[in-house]
This record gives C-alpha cells, sequence and structure tokens, in this order.
C-alpha cells in the first residue's frame, strides 16, 4: 500500500470511528469520500481539507417550549449545523419532521455543502430543524412553535452569517412565522431567510426552483445522450413542493408525469396528469392539507395503491422527490426491471448506496441530489442578491437564470468526470467539482 493510500484509510476510519451511531450522515460521507479518493492520490492536500470538513464549524442543539391549543406545554428539540462558510454564509434549509435528529441534519448539512458549491453562487453550507410534527396541528400551534423556535435560533443567523431556508413541512406559511418573529427580535428587516412570500422580499420561481431544476439538469443529460423528454412517462414520488413542481415542468416540457405519492401510498394517472390535475393535488396538498387518496374523488381516471410505492409502475424515468433513502437496493432492480433508464433525485439522497451501485451496473443515468436538486438553494441565492438590491427580478429573469446554472452543474460536473478518467459518471464529477471549489477555498483560508 502505499504512504497516499494507506493515509487515506487511516482518515477514512477515523471519520467512521468519530460518529458510529450517526448513520445517515456516514453514509453520505462514504458516498462522497468514495468518489473524491483519485482526488485526494493526486494531491494529499485535498484530503486534509476533506477532513477538516466533514467536522461541521457549528453544531447547535436547543430546546424548543411551546404550548398547544389545549393549553397543554409541549417540549421539542431543534438544530442548527453550520457546516462550512468557506464560500459565503451559511445556507440551507429547515425541516420539521418526527425523524430529524443530529445525523439527518448533519448529512443534509453536508450535501448542502457540495450543492451550493456546484451552483457557483457564493454560499456557505447549513441546515436545520426539528423532530417537530406539524401534522393535525392548527395554524396557531405552527405559529407558536415556529415563533419558540426562532427565539433561540434568531441569535445564531443573519444575512451576512446563515441564511436558513424552507425544507419538508417549512413552507410559506412557516417562513413566514419564522421571518416576523426573526423581525421582532433582531428589530431589522433583512433577507435572513428564504423563500420568503412575494410580497415582502421573496422571489419569482422560488417555489417552484427545486422540481423545476432537477428537470432541467434531466433535461441537459438526456441531451448529452442524444435524447429528449418528449414523450418520456416519468413517475414521480412525492406530492409535496418538489414533486408538484417536477411533474408541472415535465408537463411544460412534453414529458407525462404519471405518479404521485405519500407515505400512505401513491395515485397513478395511466394517461398522464394535465395542468388541471396537478393543479387539484397542489390544492389537495398546500391548502387542504389532506393525503394524496382523496385526488381519487376529483379522477375517475386515477388509481390508488395504499401502502405501496410507485416503482413498481413502468416508465422511462424515475423523478424520487420525496425523502432520503426511499428507494432501496429492491426498489432500484424493480425500477429497472420496470424499463426506467434514468433517475433523477428531486429529494434530498433518496438513494441507498446499494440502490445507486444497481443503478451503475445497469448503466443507468443518474442524477445525483447534490447535483440535480440544487435548483433550489441555487434560487435562494438569487433571492439574497434580491433582497440586498431591495430588487424583485422578473419571472422570466429568474427561471433563465436557473436553467443556465442547472447546465453549468451538469457541464461541470461532466466536465470533472472526464478529468478524472470516470467515463461520464456524474455522480462522481458533481463531488469532485463541488469538492474542489471548496477545498481550494479551506487551503487558501488556512487551517481553520
Amino acid at each position: 500500500m502505499s504512504a497516499a493510500a494507506e493515509k487515506i484509510s487511516v482518515v477514512r476510519a477515523k471519520i467512521l470511528r468519530r460518529d458510529p451511531d450517526q448513520k445517515e450522515f456516514l453514509q453520505a460521507v462514504d458516498e462522497v469520500f468514495e468518489s473524491l479518493t483519485p482526488v485526494f492520490e493526486k494531491d494529499i492536500r485535498y484530503l486534509e481539507a476533506f477532513e477538516r470538513l466533514v467536522e461541521p464549524e457549528r453544531q447547535i442543539i436547543f430546546r424548543v417550549p411551546w404550548v398547544d391549543d389545549k393549553g397543554v406545554q409541549q417540549v421539542n428539540r431543534g438544530f442548527r449545523v453550520q457546516m462550512s462558510s468557506a464560500l459565503g454564509p451559511y445556507k440551507g434549509g429547515l425541516r420539521f419532521h418526527p425523524t430529524v435528529n443530529l445525523s439527518v441534519v448533519k448529512f443534509l448539512a453536508f450535501e448542502q455543502t457540495f450543492k451550493n458549491s456546484l451552483t457557483t453562487l457564493m454560499m456557505g453550507s447549513g441546515k436545520g430543524g426539528s423532530d417537530f410534527n406539524p401534522r393535525d396541528r392548527s395554524d396557531n400551534e405552527i405559529m407558536s412553535f415556529c415563533q419558540s423556535f426562532m427565539t433561540e435560533l434568531f441569535r445564531h443567523i443573519g444575512s451576512d452569517t446563515d441564511v436558513p431556508a424552507g425544507d419538508i413541512n417549512v413552507g410559506g406559511r412557516e417562513i413566514g412565522y419564522l421571518f416576523g418573529q426573526y423581525k421582532r427580535l433582531a428589530n431589522n428587516f433583512t433577507g435572513v431567510l428564504t423563500g420568503k412570500d412575494l410580497r415582502w422580499g421573496g422571489s419569482l420561481i422560488r417555489p417552484e426552483a427545486t422540481g423545476y431544476g432537477c428537470v432541467y439538469f434531466a433535461k441537459n443529460y438526456l441531451a448529452y445522450k442524444g435524447e429528449s423528454l418528449e414523450g418520456k412517462r416519468c413517475v414521480v414520488s412525492g406530492s409535496g413542493n418538489v414533486a408538484q413542481y417536477t411533474a408541472e415542468k415535465l408537463l411544460q416540457l412534453g414529458a407525462v408525469p404519471i405518479t404521485f405519492s405519500d407515505s400512505n401510498g401513491y395515485i397513478l394517472e395511466p394517461n398522464g396528469f394535465t395542468q388541471e390535475q396537478i393543479e387539484h393535488v397542489m390544492e389537495l396538498k398546500n391548502v387542504k392539507r389532506v393525503r394524496i387518496s382523496e385526488y381519487c374523488a376529483f379522477s375517475e381516471t386515477a388509481q390508488y395503491f395504499e401502502g405501496k410505492k410507485p416503482w413498481e409502475v413502468s416508465a422511462d424515468l424515475a423523478f424520487p422527490s420525496a425523502t432520503q433513502n426511499e428507494i432501496d437496493e429492491a426498489d432500484a432492480k424493480i425500477l429497472i426491471a420496470n424499463g426506467v433508464r434514468g433517475v433523477f433525485e428531486g429529494a434530498n439522497m433518496p438513494s441507498t448506496n446499494e440502490a445507486i451501485e444497481i443503478y451503475k451496473s445497469a448503466s443507468v443515468m443518474f442524477g445525483p441530489a447534490k447535483a440535480a436538486n440544487a435548483g433550489g438553494v441555487a434560487v435562494s441565492g438569487l433571492e439574497m442578491a434580491q433582497n440586498s438590491q431591495r430588487l424583485q427580478w422578473t419571472r422570466e429573469d429568474v427561471d433563465s437564470q436557473l436553467e443556465r446554472i442547472m447546465k453549468d452543474i451538469f457541464d461541470n460536473s461532466l466536465a470533472a468526470a472526464t478529468t478524472y478518467n470516470l467515463k461520464g459518471d456524474i455522480q462522481a464529477g458533481a463531488n469532485i467539482a463541488g469538492f474542489l471549489k471548496v477545498a481550494e477555498a479551506m487551503i487558501h483560508q488556512g487551517c481553520v
């Protein structure tokens, strides 16, 4: 074993040994580490930068006490992991879900580092949230929780320090309550959160950005392979913001979105969703906040499959847009058996490492989350720029910049894979391109 290989092995073991109980975080680190090995072998300084990078600059855990509508005191746990400020202020979303813990937040912050770097915008990385479950809570309870959460978080964030955004279960309503409490406590009106309402500092295209961006990434990948989205049947998981706008953009570009899902099951429109039907899904999920099964009362052609995942449906492309690890090895085999030739991740790390190996062995086009779903944070960066200028750009301006950024991400990922002789491995290329920009900044800024 060479000296470089031995040092790589030692560092990898040290990282795994430090946080043995954080399975989601270690899964994300291991996936990236594997693809960066050629980079470390070429220049050992990058291994030293990576060893620093996997240790967050700051991890904040705090109590969130609040009172429900029955007057009963509740307590949740809040998190903010500020991963890297090498490229700019910490940037990344907040997630409210019972599964949120330190491992999940660290994995999300780690992935955010590469994603933000790939956008070419000057943003560091962070992620946060709480194990609070908003399901079946009233607006008043949501507001009470958000205000308590921000009462602690506000001291750790700022427009030039850390700019959170939304994530699962943190949409326009929650961002509004969080922003209001920040403004009240900090006594200033600044772009400290992104995903704001258009009437008070938000950006056009921000709600659509992650879904639209994922489809733009797929469009570029297909073009590289000499194909197009036209007529492609697409299975989409989830029914939240990302899934909704993924389906909408697929439809606009001539593809045929055929499924939505939630944790209870999935719906299938055999002939594809129309724009009107997609808008009804939006109403069910964004306004009425009910289960996806209720869509069947609206459509005579829809079919609902209780307790099932949409990967069993025959299709050309898959867009997992729900949550982490929703596709395991068995699901990946089912996808490929049903004709899927491309998987583009709208959610954060929706495929397990074992599933990714199945994609690669079947030569399936794979758009990893840190590249394919970077559209959301890209437009968050554009929202920050608009806030700094006290301006609001047009829908066309933002959308055209989003499309350009997603093309640049694909092109840069492909170029990095080519440079390291990885034969068009876009996953490895995205890891390498995202890492090198951060690593160079870390090296220039010294051991801090």
